[in-house]
């Protein structure tokens, strides 16, 4: 089994979450540098690990060090020319979400990594729980009948004081608001669990911040198998939860939760004639793991060994992007937003908002 060296960016408030997945996988790995343009912030890190060197710029960081592994931790607005620079030194990349500001940055990306045989992975841990893989294999087994109606809301709460982080609170340098940065989890999710989606209309306003992104967002969903979903996204809630309901055939499935999830979050309620069925199955489940950066991470360790496009990357994380550009199109528009017609020349291919963005 390999042994990768790893590079940090951004030293910041996820970064303990990184920490900790990376000492999970102390076997596999080596944290070799941390860079923050705070020195002192990434010395502070780099304390905690042992051995790994700080630095203050990431671009001299990846000339030097040439990691095996990128994880990219900094605002939204930098991801793309950090993953570039990662990609061209010969690193994987691994970076928070959202992975880039736009479906024309992705496509830059998408080229970079065919140019360097590299991949860039988004950080999606909600994917990675035993209860949604074990969901999954039933879905697969055609034990839920088909999916009907889901409801995926994110209704969190953020400050003033949060918004006072001035990258927060602007397009260019946020992507937006809690559809972009917040709500982004449990929507890849939702679309990864129900397939392709159709259709997306929209609205969205800044409600009670005073800030440039909205403040909240709701969404309607077609998915081509005909399924309707409704999303909510909020930075206003004063009792803060993240609520996926699934209604199949046969069964609804649910999960409450915050930022991370087990299996004791998860319920399934089934009809009564299917009942002596699907619970058995369902309690079936054979370990009981958090959907983490630390799960994440194997899987993406994994594809490393075996040289081949990791999860959430390509394709995988491109769906979410169009989707949100969809969203923010029918909501600035009015219109209904179709899956596919966002193209080079559109506006909002280039960015969220539907105008370039002022940096």
């Amino acid at each position: 089994m390999s042994r990768y060296r790893i590079a940090l960016i951004g030293a910041g408030g996820v970064v303990n979450n990184h920490l900790e997945a990376i000492a999970a996988y102390a076997d596999r790995l080596e944290l070799a540098a941390v860079a923050d343009r705070d020195l002192a912030r990434a010395e502070a890190v780099c304390s905690q690990t042992g051995g790994a060197r700080a630095y203050a710029d990431a671009y001299a960081m990846l000339e030097v060090e040439r990691p095996d592994l990128v994880h990219i931790l900094t605002p939204p607005a930098t991801h793309l020319p950090l993953i570039l620079a990662a990609l061209e030194t010969g690193a994987w990349v691994w970076c928070e979400k959202p992975l880039c500001r736009s479906l024309a940055e992705f496509d830059r990306i998408a080229a970079a990594e065919a140019r360097t045989g590299r991949y860039v992975s988004t950080v999606f841990q909600w994917r990675f729980g035993s209860a949604v893989e074990h969901l999954r294999s039933l879905m697969a087994q055609g034990l839920l009948g088909r999916p009907l109606v889901g409801v995926c809301h994110t209704l969190w709460h953020r400050t003033a004081d949060y918004y006072a982080v001035e990258w927060r609170s602007r397009y260019a340098t946020a992507v937006g608001g809690p559809t972009a940065t917040l709500g982004i989890h449990l929507m890849d999710l939702f679309l990864w669990l129900w397939g392709e989606w159709q259709e997306v209309q929209a609205v969205a306003a800044t409600l009670d911040r005073a800030i440039e992104v909205e403040d909240i967002s709701m969404a309607l969903v077609r998915f081509e198998h005909g399924a309707l979903g409704s999303i909510v996204n909020s930075a206003l809630s004063p009792r803060q939860e993240s609520y996926l309901r699934l209604d199949y055939q046969q069964a609804t499935v649910e999960v409450q939760a915050l930022y991370r999830y087990t299996n004791a979050n998860w319920r399934l309620t089934p009809l009564p004639s299917v009942e002596e069925a699907l619970t058995p199955a369902w309690r079936a489940i054979p370990c009981d793991r958090m959907g983490s950066h630390e799960a994440q991470l194997g899987a993406l360790l994994d594809a490393m060994e075996r040289n081949e496009r990791p999860p959430v990357s390509g394709l995988e994380a491109r769906r979410i992007l169009e989707f949100i550009a969809s969203l923010y199109k029918s909501a600035f528009t009015g219109q209904p937003v179709q899956r596919g017609s966002i193209a080079p020349g559109d506006p909002f291919y280039a960015s969220m908002k539907g105008a370039p963005y002022d940096d």
